[in-house]
């Protein structure tokens, strides 16, 4: 069963979050959760977030904006550490509320509300009409890379919020979906190099069958999305967008996620 389940949502995660730009360790970490400890849970979706990324670059790679990589990636990989730092020191913060669904106690956190709140009013942007019409002057890439990349070194919501801001970067569809694939990238090396204690230490606990089914379904999952690429409009891959960070910015700011 717990073959089916991973390899389920790899599959059909990889293939909506290669439109979305994120979401696939956001499905991915508590599934492994189920069956694994929450620690390696998240070190295991790491690994297979970053195999699927490499594949998903041998797709897409060559549609990569090299001048938003630099103006918007480089920022961000700098900016992740300094979120990070900030972490270590607000690891604590109190919730500013909670409550109960069901047995489920819900934590509403100011990061994450805060995140969450940020995403909705970029996915605005997308969908109301008179602000659908405003573009980001190129300029402005680097302080969204610096936002990005502190926000998501600060939550690890760092897809959600580069997708927010490239898809407003006036970029064709097929280097929107390139350059977030190398940007995240660029992030999980940086993650695994973290995790790599976590996974050496626990080595004797990973099913490495398990991970292999898991990665060859997102496989999957991102060949199949890769067909439709040229079949869908950029207004409906900005749609497409806008959806997921309204659905996302709401659990994050309800304490769901």
């Amino acid at each position: 069963m717990q073959y089916f389940i991973i390899c389920l949502v790899a599959f059909i995660g990889s293939g909506l979050t290669l439109f979305s730009g994120f979401g696939l360790g956001t499905l991915l970490v508590p599934v492994f959760a189920l069956f694994f400890p929450i620690e390696l849970s998240i070190a295991l979706t790491a690994i297979v977030h970053f195999l699927n990324n490499i594949f998903k670059l041998s797709l897409l790679g060559k549609h990569a904006d090299k001048k938003t990589l630099l103006r918007f990636g480089l920022p961000s990989l700098i900016a992740a550490f300094a979120g990070a730092f900030v972490l270590s020191s607000i690891s604590n913060a109190q919730a500013l509320f909670q409550y109960t669904v069901g047995t489920e106690t819900l934590q509403v956190l100011p990061l994450k509300l805060t995140i969450g709140l940020l995403l909705i009013f970029f996915a605005l942007f997308d969908i109301v009409p008179k602000l659908s019409s405003i573009q980001f002057d190129k300029k402005y890439l680097v302080l969204g890379g610096l936002l990005s990349g502190f926000f998501g070194g600060l939550s690890g919501n760092q897809g959600a919020l580069r997708s927010a801001f490239l898809i407003r970067a006036n970029l064709s569809k097929e280097a929107f979906i390139a350059t977030g694939v190398v940007i995240a990238c660029l992030v999980d090396v940086s993650r695994l190099s973290v995790y790599y204690g976590r996974v050496f230490n626990s080595a004797n606990e990973i099913n490495y069958k398990l991970v292999i089914a898991a990665t060859l379904c997102a496989f999957s999952g991102a060949y199949f999305g890769n067909k439709f690429v040229k079949k869908i409009t950029i207004k409906l891959l900005q749609t497409i967008v806008a959806i997921a960070l309204i659905i996302f910015g709401f659990l994050l700011s309800a304490g769901i996620l």
